[in-house]
């Protein structure tokens, strides 16, 4: 019997997903993809367009002749409505969508599936802080547009600083309950070495504005890294690099509002503080993408399969709890919805059953904590596993057990690299085991021997060569699926 599968988003794990089920299913099964978006994008290097390094053509690239190449369906669309019990005597599940696709801009059509993957990945909540964005005051490197317009807003302060004049950069998150810290710290050592490339360095004030505790947190709480016998921490490795390349750091803050010129924000204290600037990337909070949910009957269920925040329940521990009692054990293993088996929710689209890092809250009861990071590596894995248990249970039957891939037992490395090519870069590189800390397996949380910190040209040519691994692999090129996630 035939059976449908649609995948919601074509993000790195949406689009990983619906490659290897139509790798893996018989043709005679439908392999559907559904996102609003037009072409895929290697998200990790829009750092590199930001700075100029690259351009768009080389992060970028359509998606509809991918699909048709593999013999995926493909709707540029936007997923509105999740129906996973059918409407009235029409029992079978559907997704309705709306068409971003010009020639059909702004249809509506019901989707029906047999199983049904959400990896719609983060909504870019700008609209959470007054006056943050490419539409406001502030510049973005989340998607290849932003990171264009990011890279012509340096250029434009670059200029003014080998006329003479004196400019504040400022690069970090611009919400207390930011996530993605990796990504902003990445970018502000790419601002620097253009600095530094460009002969302005000592023209320029840089600063890193975040919301973690201290630096190394990274919205994982931090790491101990194990290097030729002697421990470390993540807070001192970062503090060295920060103080070799004269980076300032204003830390705990919570960005309340961006006006022209000057952000606002308030720190862990209580305290509320102000920062001029001539350049500013802040990175917005995340939340889902607003998905509704209905029952047969037509009542609205959205509250029951999503959490406040947008983000899907899966099979995660989410009682409230505090810090000491968090475990590892608490999140998804296998990614299945809390209420419809043939349900899934992956990537960024999965709601976490809690922060990673310490939750704090400032005297006016202002959250000022990173919430987790799911971006790269681990939303591969996520959207390979699920993709296996979709598949096992077609081919075996649905009482099939479901693949496992906890993030509690997932690795994941961060590699923050400024400049390109083989000869011309360096890179601070990080890799940990697993991402969600154990401390009942391990004393410090993480398996020592593989979690550790390096920084020189190495790091830098494994970052420049994933780029193109990952492209290639996206592009499903002959034996992609032999490039790990």
């Amino acid at each position: 019997m035939m059976a449908r599968v649609v995948v919601l988003g074509a993000g790195i794990s949406g689009h990983t997903a619906a490659l290897h089920l139509r790798r893996l299913l018989p043709r005679e099964h439908e392999v559907v993809v559904v996102s609003p978006n037009s072409k895929w994008n290697w998200i990790p290097s829009n750092i590199w367009v930001g700075v100029g390094k690259m351009d768009t053509e080389q992060v970028t690239f359509p998606l509809a002749p991918i699909y048709k190449r593999k013999g995926i369906v493909f709707h540029q669309a936007l997923g509105i409505e999740l129906h996973p019990e059918g409407t009235g005597e029409k029992a079978h599940p559907y997704v309705r969508v709306r068409y971003t696709d010009p020639t059909r801009a702004g249809e509506e059509a019901n989707l029906e599936y047999d199983y049904l993957i959400n990896a719609t990945g983060p909504k870019l909540n700008f609209a959470a802080t007054p006056g943050l964005g490419p539409d406001a005051n502030t510049v973005s490197v989340c998607t290849a547009g932003h990171a264009v317009e990011a890279s012509k807003a340096l250029n434009e302060v670059i200029e003014k600083m080998k006329k003479g004049e004196r400019q504040s950069l400022v690069v970090g998150v611009g919400h207390g309950t930011c996530t993605c810290e990796g990504a902003a710290f990445e970018y502000t050592f790419n601002v620097e070495h253009e600095l530094r490339a460009a002969g302005v360095r000592d023209m320029a004030d840089l600063t890193y504005l975040t919301n973690e505790y201290e630096l190394g947190d990274f919205g994982v709480g931090g790491m101990t890294f194990s290097q030729g016998g002697l421990e470390t921490s993540s807070k001192l490795w970062t503090e060295s690099l920060f103080r070799e390349r004269g980076v300032k750091a204003v830390l705990q803050s919570h960005v309340e509002k961006v006006e022209p010129g000057e952000i606002h924000y308030e720190q862990l204290d209580g305290s509320k503080n102000t920062l001029a600037f001539d350049f500013a990337m802040l990175l917005p909070p995340f939340r889902g993408a607003d998905l509704k949910a209905f029952n047969n009957a037509g009542d609205d269920i959205t509250a029951d399969i999503f959490a406040p925040n947008g983000f899907m329940r899966v099979d995660a521990d989410y009682t409230a709890k505090p810090y000491d009692e968090w475990r590892a054990g608490d999140w998804p293993h296998t990614y299945e919805s809390a209420l419809y088996a043939n349900v899934f929710g992956v990537g960024i689209a999965f709601a976490p059953p809690h922060a990673i890092s310490r939750p704090r809250t400032s005297p006016n009861g202002t959250v000022i904590s990173p919430a987790p990071p799911r971006t790269g590596m681990p939303s591969g894995v996520m959207g390979k596993t699920v993709a296996l248990t979709i598949v096992s249970r077609i081919k075996l039957g649905t009482t099939t057990a479901t693949h496992r891939a906890s993030m509690a037992d997932m690795g994941a490395s961060c590699v923050a690299s400024a400049g390109t090519g083989l000869l011309h870069g360096s890179a601070a590189a990080m890799t940990m085991y697993p991402i969600v800390p154990d401390f009942e397996k391990y004393p410090t949380g993480r398996s020592q021997k593989d979690t550790f910190g390096e920084i020189g040209l190495a790091g830098h040519w494994i970052k420049f060569m994933l780029h193109f691994l990952f492209i290639y692999k996206a592009k499903a090129r002959p034996f992609w699926y032999l490039i790990p996630e």
